[in-house]
Order: structure tokens, then sequence, then C-alpha cells
């Protein structure tokens, strides 16, 4: 897994295997016997996107540094049903205590990357990217990220720290945007949520660095982009709320430079994938 946070990982891999094992595992430890050797193989049983190989053969080594794990595929691949994507060779108990914790990731995985690919080849050609949000599982955001971008999509903010992001909930509070022209902290990237036109035209003023357009019809975001045009503005602009396969077709051919999508994280259907003795 290509990222900068591997000691996150090593902590998520032993939460997991701690939360799934508890003591020990009973089953394994009373029947199979302690130095029996098998071989297994990881079997798709529907066609996906391949995702989180990586992190599965992490699990088992984190168990059994001993297990050898040969990928059959490369993280990215859409397979068919049936196909065999890993070969696991190793001590059966080690092997069968982190099988759940190793097909748990990599099903949950492959199911964000084959849903992102599937909005990304959706809007083709358009060059709009698709994003994600915070809508994650606590304590899976940087997985759950890292799936997004193997299935084509471009990660928003992983966290609170990384940039300033005005949303509904804020202008309540605060009362308008007019009020933030004092609060700017040129350091960090500033994003304004709005909900219309009025609301575009004076978050357009503030010259933010993306605005996103919540839950706005096409023909209001049409309107944005051609406003932002005529301002010979630089500013980003993010579509998000209510974005389905059905319409974002439509939300990306109206010039937005982004679209967020929480649901390719927080309702994603996890791909069926087994491991089998040979």
């Amino acid at each position: 897994m290509n990222c900068n946070r591997e000691p996150d990982l090593k902590n998520i891999i032993a939460i997991a295997l701690k939360e799934d094992i508890g003591e020990q595992d009973i089953t394994t430890k009373t029947f199979i016997p302690k130095n029996k050797q098998i071989k297994a193989m990881l079997l798709t049983k529907e066609a996906c996107v391949i995702c989180g190989l990586g992190v599965a053969q992490a699990v088992f080594k984190t168990q059994d540094k001993k297990i050898k794990f040969k990928p059959l595929v490369k993280e990215g691949v859409r397979v068919s049903k049936g196909r065999k994507i890993a070969v696991i060779s190793g001590k059966a108990q080690s092997i069968l205590t982190a099988e759940r914790t190793a097909l748990n990731f990599l099903s949950h995985l492959s199911g964000i990357t084959t849903k992102t690919r599937c909005f990304v080849k959706r809007i083709l050609p358009y060059k709009t990217k698709i994003i994600d949000t915070r809508k994650t599982i606590p304590g899976l955001r940087l997985l759950e990220k890292y799936a997004v971008r193997i299935g084509g999509g471009f990660n928003h903010r992983f966290s609170l720290d990384e940039m300033i992001m005005i949303k509904d909930n804020h202008l309540k509070i605060i009362g308008s945007y007019t009020k933030l022209r004092c609060h700017r902290v040129k350091k960090y990237k500033l994003e304004l949520e709005v909900n219309n036109l009025k609301e575009f035209k004076e978050a357009l003023g503030l010259h933010p660095d993306i605005i996103m357009l919540d839950n706005m019809s096409i023909k209001e975001m049409k309107c944005a982009v051609l406003l932002k045009k005529l301002a010979k503005s630089k500013i980003l602009l993010e579509a998000s709320g209510n974005i389905t396969m059905d319409n974002i077709r439509k939300v990306a051919s109206t010039g937005v430079n982004t679209i967020s999508i929480g649901g390719l994280t927080h309702s994603v259907d996890s791909i069926d994938i087994s491991l089998e003795i040979l």
C-alpha cells in the first residue's frame, strides 16, 4: 500500500485482529495441528475492481511473518467472477486465524474501488474529477480514501486541520459570508459552501480557493460556472449533494471542476471474496 501513514496502517490492522481474535482462536487451536502447512487461494465471487491486496498481505504477515502471500493480479485491475487473485501458503493455524480480518478489508476496499471506478467511467470524457468526503467509517479513513484513489477518484481533505471549510452550520453561527473577510487565514486553503446563486455571488466576492455548490440544480450550476467565467476567476467549483449514477453525467456537463460523493465510502456494498484451501 503506497501511503505515508504506515504506522497508522499497522495500528488499524492490530486493532482489527485483536477485535476478531480476542484472546485466542479456540476452534483452530483445538482442532488444527500446530505445524500443519497448507496452501489456499483468494477467489472473487463477483466481478469487481480489486483493492486491498497489500492490506490483506499485511494482515497475514502481522499474524505470522512466515506466511507467503503471492498476488495473482495487480491492484486496481477489474476481474471477473471466479478469478483467483492471490495464493497463500504457511501454517494452517495462522492462515485460518487471520482469514476473516484479511477478507473483511479486501472485500470492503474492493467495494469502494469498484463503485468509484463506475462513477469515474460514467463521466468520461469530461475532465471533472470525482472526489470523496469525510463520510468514512471511524478508524478506516486512511484505507477508504486509498481505495477511492485506486478507483480513479481523488481525495478531499483527510482531516479538519488541512483547510478552512465554511459549511451551512458554520454560516448559521457566523451570520454571513461578509463577516469572513477579517478572519481569512492565508496559510490555509478556503472553501465555502453555498446553496443558491445569491450565496454564490457573495462567496465569489471573497475569492476563496473552492466554492461548493450544495444541492443546486443543473440550471443553477450552469449559471455559477458562467458567473465564474465572467469574473475571470480561477476558483474551483465543487458540486455536491444527491449525486447518483443517473444524474452525475449531467452534473459533469455543467463544467464544475469536481464532484464530491459521500456514497463512495458511507454506503458501499462489500465484494464477495472467499478463501479456499487447495
